[in-house]
């Protein structure tokens, strides 16, 4: 198994950003993260990626980060707005 396991300390400082900013966007939704014990906020290498790029900035954007929460559905997942428009079909 290659999954780690890491504290939002750890975490940020993989990341380059801080805690809080860790913190604020997983208990507000917008992160994905796991919970342990009594609220314990863990970040796992795969939520780092997934972390990483939801706050990239791709040519075209509007340059802000995207802070739609994470969506899953079975049919694939789509993060925020742009997500949705870059896969709507063409007509």
């Amino acid at each position: 198994m290659e999954l780690e396991f890491f504290e939002p300390a750890e975490a940020a400082a993989l990341m380059r950003c801080t805690e809080a900013w860790l913190r604020e966007g997983a208990s507000s939704g917008r992160f994905p993260h796991a919970c342990w014990g009594k609220g314990k906020i863990i970040f796992t290498s795969e939520h780092i990626l997934e972390i990483a790029r939801l706050s990239e900035i791709l040519p075209g954007g509007n340059g802000t980060t995207n802070s739609t929460p994470v969506q899953s559905g079975s049919a694939g997942r789509l993060i925020g707005t742009r997500a949705r428009a870059r896969l709507a079909p063409v007509n």
